[in-house]
């Protein structure tokens, strides 16, 4: 009987789970990446807190596998999101199997096993190719692993509505999904914004059992069970480790990390083009494409019909979120990419969704047959190619933009901004993606520890200026009430400039106004000089040649994003001052070199270059590089 079980489902099972982590494998970041990665990683490894709100189920469930004997840390801890992105996969199996339980396709019960276990293989393989999820399982992300647990929450409900229907209901369904609903706050908060669309699955089934008191108590209490989670945050602050955002080992200092109140946002006005975009944030044809969404409507419809109160729950879902979202953030137009990702668990249902309208398409084109002989290997195959169809679209449509092998990006510009600074030196950061990566550098990989990292944002916060302790002294000296971050900023640095380098990255450069103070140039960073500490004389040259650029370039052979290109498009502007600064002093067989790599990472400036060639009589096409 149990290798019956095996045959008929486990393997299915598996593979939903092998397929997509050998894919997400294939394509995984090998180190750091920007935005939030290297904040993540140094939380993770350094068992501290993240930003806002925390994410303590996903710091103790990527913790593990840092462990691992191979790799970078960052490696390992990319590799724990490619592992939660593939439970995620295989739940959402788990989820199509259960909606479709019910609804054969044929006579033959073996044939109609099939079918459904391959439909439901294809949901998981079309999550597991959307560029969403693809994207975020690329590098260390929380969302993959709340989406799973989202899937959980509905296959909970639908196995109590299938047993309520037969007669023998239990509410153990109902205690599982409030510890899971818990649970998952750990990974984000988003998945209260499920809750209503659960109570709604339970109304449309029985209404009546919204009044029965003793399970909703025992309901709320395992979702408090499972949301003790949280603790993490508050039992590891009073360990005060080395990255602590928010320090939440209060009660008010924990609600503050929590809700998020440290992202206040300026009210604005909304218009319809700003909610348009707002609303298009949540985009099935952009995740699944145009036969995606019609899959997606026959899904609907045969769920209509089949798990009635799943549709409901699916459309409360969205409601809730394009309401929170939309309604409640009202995002401005460059922040809308932001939110988008918080969307991932209502993907995971649209590909639910459209598995099951790929099930109805092969359900309604199988003719009905008596002689189990006509449902051969040959129909099975047939079959199994129709469904796997459009996730081997998807899969070939998307993967050289998720093909991340090669993404050495934030590593490169963190190695060669902590490569610039001389011994002792202070730099100064405005950006989360110029800050983070060098977080973990120097935390995690132990690279110039004797550097300090203040970053600019974060000053005005006791916790965060308690996490630079050689720093503290000059704290002392200038800390006053209402001081902005920016004036924060020139008074550390006029402080500190008595006795250490002080430098600042190239956001902090572009970001304040330095009237007559005009910072000098060095590598990718910028050195603000005094009479006691000048500026160390440099080979400009010799300095570019010891820095990383092989790796650095506009033609990556992936999505390039925003702060990939920044990062690209700074090194190269500091390369080719630094080139034009060569030329000037007659070296040409150094600066020609310079230029030809300046080319090669940014082809669009080719015009530039060949100008500042012919400017000072350089060869317009270069041999070296450096």
């Amino acid at each position: 009987m149990r290798n019956r079980a095996f045959s008929n489902c486990d393997h299915w099972l598996l593979a939903a789970f092998l397929l997509p982590l050998a894919l997400h494998l294939a394509t995984l970041a090998p180190s750091v990446t920007f935005y939030d990665s290297g904040e993540f990683i140094t939380a993770i490894q350094l068992l501290g807190s993240a930003h806002s709100p925390g994410y303590p189920l996903f710091l103790l469930f990527a913790k593990p596998f840092t462990w691992l004997p191979f790799g970078s840390i960052a490696f390992r801890v990319n590799l724990a999101t490619a592992c939660g992105a593939a439970l995620a996969c295989s739940a959402l199996f788990l989820l199509v199997r259960q909606l479709l339980r019910n609804h054969p396709c044929s006579h033959d019960q073996r044939f109609s096993s099939f079918v459904r276990n391959a439909s439901a293989l294809a949901g998981s393989l079309l999550f597991a190719t959307s560029p969403r999820l693809w994207l975020q399982t690329n590098h260390d992300k929380p969302y993959p692993l709340l989406a799973g647990m989202v899937a959980l929450c509905f296959l909970f409900l639908l196995r109590w509505r299938e047993e309520l229907l037969a007669g023998s209901e239990r509410p153990a369904w109902w205690y599982a999904v409030g510890f899971f609903t818990g649970l998952a706050s750990g990974a984000h908060q988003t998945i209260i914004l499920l809750v209503p669309a659960w109570l709604l699955f339970v109304a449309v089934t029985e209404p009546r059992l919204l009044l029965r008191g003793r399970d909703l108590l025992l309901t709320t209490a395992f979702s408090l069970a499972g949301g003790a989670v949280q603790l993490y945050l508050p039992l590891r602050a009073a360990t005060q480790p080395l990255q602590n955002w928010g320090d939440p080992d209060s009660l008010s200092r924990f609600l503050w990390h929590v809700l998020r109140r440290g992202y206040p946002e300026e009210p604005h006005l909304r218009d319809l083009p700003l909610l348009l975009k707002q609303l298009a944030g949540f985009s099935i044809p952009h995740e699944f494409g145009w036969i995606g969404l019609l899959f997606l409507m026959a899904g609907l419809l045969a769920c209509w019909q089949l798990q009635r109160p799943f549709v409901v729950a699916c459309g409360a879902a969205l409601l809730g979120f394009w309401g929170v979202i939309v309604g409640f953030f009202n995002p401005r137009a460059e922040s809308i990419f932001l939110t988008e990702e918080f969307y991932t668990p209502l993907y995971l249902l649209a590909a639910a969704l459209i598995a099951v309208g790929l099930h109805t398409a092969v359900r309604r084109s199988i003719p009905q047959a008596d002689a189990s002989e006509r449902y051969g290997w040959q129909r099975r195959l047939l079959v199994l190619v129709f469904l796997l169809l459009l996730p081997c679209f998807q899969l070939a449509t998307n993967f050289r933009d998720n093909d991340q092998r090669r993404n050495y990006s934030a590593q490169d510009y963190a190695v060669n901004t902590l490569r610039s600074l001389p011994e002792q030196a202070v730099l100064f950061t405005w950006g989360d993606s110029g800050a983070f990566p060098l977080w973990y550098l120097q935390t995690v990989e132990r690279l110039r520890e004797d550097v300090d990292l203040p970053h600019i944002p974060h000053l005005v916060f006791d916790w965060y200026r308690g996490e630079l302790p050689r720093l503290q002294n000059s704290f002392s000296a200038i800390l006053q009430q209402g001081q902005t971050a920016p004036q924060l900023f020139r008074l550390l640095a006029g402080r500190l400039q008595a006795d250490r380098p002080v430098l600042m990255d190239y956001s902090t450069r572009h970001s304040v106004d330095w009237g007559r103070q005009e910072p000098l140039p060095q590598g990718i960073v910028f050195w603000l000089p005094t009479d006691s500490i000048p500026a160390a004389p440099v080979d400009v040259a010799e300095f570019w040649r010891l820095q990383t650029l092989h790796r650095t370039t506009m033609e990556q052979g992936w999505l390039i994003d925003q702060d990939t290109e920044k990062a690209v498009l700074i090194t190269a502007h500091s390369l080719l001052q630094a080139a034009e600064q060569v030329a000037r002093t007659g070296r040409a067989g150094q600066a020609g070199p310079m230029l030809d790599t300046v080319q090669r990472m940014v082809p669009a400036w080719g015009e530039a270059v060949t100008e500042l060639r012919r400017r000072y009589g350089l060869p317009l096409q270069g041999e070296g590089r450096l």
